[in-house]
């Protein structure tokens, strides 16, 4: 698939390896954003309707040529600590680019108020690996194309990678906002977080002089509407900001309740100058499937086909045996 490396040294500007690419988002990132919810915030961890959960989402880009990957699992203890891990990949249709971070995230939900203690002010701090790689054997260079000849494999370029390819340790931390009380019409939920605290180096965004990679900040929140008998509204936003880029989403989703089983979820979402983003999902007995798909209104959008994606998440919440009667989170599913 040489014939389109063009096309993914482009992707790699959209993906992070140059921070000035416009508004490019340097992290990759879910637009079922809540569908992944230890990347948003790792305050989020073991915010559930249960006591543990585990989650998987499953994104294509750019007609089938940039593909992401996520695996999480959360849980509850009984000692005001939720714990969980997640694991993140990203890579181009034949591997050229590859991106892969893991984290191990642990809340503190101690921090409690109203009437019965339904409303949290969860803290967290998150650590781990983030590791980027380019095969310089799957890319073609300028002075490997020859007039009248058009690319010849044999010749060596005198454009070198230093470093294809790097790897360190991570860090974030998080705060959020939840009220879980089972008798209010509106139950509010947002938070703030922080990634790459520790700035891990990455030598592909200056030619190998390791410049660091930037703050990822991101606002959140959103509310629980009882909008009538077993119909709720939840209406969210987000805010993204790193180094020179940044990301504003707004969207609403409508749960429709069928019975105690399952639930019916529709909604969309805007991420502004960007993309517009439908979403379906179901839940049944604990268990949630949503589709997503992206439809590009960027003048990217306009001036290549196939930049649309297709998102599809799969969640399992559970409740142990050992676990006794609380008020659980409603945490957004979309």
């Amino acid at each position: 698939m040489k014939k389109h490396v063009p096309v993914y040294l482009f992707l790699l500007c959209l993906v992070g390896v140059s921070p000035q690419a416009g508004r490019a988002q340097v992290d990759p990132h879910f637009s079922q954003y809540y569908s992944y919810p230890q990347a948003l915030n790792p305050a989020l961890t073991g915010a559930m309707e249960g006591d543990y959960r585990v989650t998987a989402v499953w994104r294509s880009q750019y007609g089938n040529m940039l593909f992401t990957k996520g695996v999480a699992a959360d849980a509850t203890t009984s000692k005001n600590v939720n714990i969980g891990f997640n694991l993140l990949n990203q890579t181009t249709a034949d591997h050229v680019y590859s991106f892969t971070n893991g984290y191990v995230s642990m809340s503190y939900t101690g921090v409690r108020f109203g009437a019965d203690g339904d409303q949290y002010l969860a803290m967290a701090l998150q650590g781990g690996f983030i590791g980027r790689r380019i095969d310089p054997t799957k890319l073609q260079f300028g002075d490997q194309w020859l007039q009248g000849v058009g690319y010849s494999p044999s010749v060596s370029s005198a454009d070198v990678l230093s470093t294809p390819a790097v790897s360190g340790f991570d860090a974030g931390a998080g705060i959020a906002y939840y009220d879980a009380r089972p008798d209010n019409n509106i139950n509010l939920f947002g938070g703030l977080s922080a990634f790459h605290l520790t700035r891990p180096e990455d030598p592909f965004l200056s030619g190998g002089n390791k410049q660091r990679l930037p703050i990822r900040y991101s606002l959140h929140g959103g509310a629980r509407v009882a909008a009538g008998d077993g119909f709720t509204i939840v209406p969210n936003a987000l805010y993204v900001s790193q180094g020179n880029a940044g990301e504003t989403v707004m969207g609403v989703y409508m749960d429709l309740y069928v019975n105690s089983n399952t639930d019916f979820m529709l909604g969309s979402n805007w991420r502004m100058g960007d993309a517009i983003t439908p979403y379906a999902g179901i839940y049944y007995n604990g268990l949630s499937v949503g589709m997503s798909y992206d439809v590009n209104i960027s003048p990217l959008g306009a001036a290549a086909k196939g930049t649309n994606s297709v998102e599809i998440s799969i969640a399992y919440v559970g409740i142990s045996k050992k676990s006794g009667p609380k008020n659980y989170f409603k945490c957004p599913r979309f």
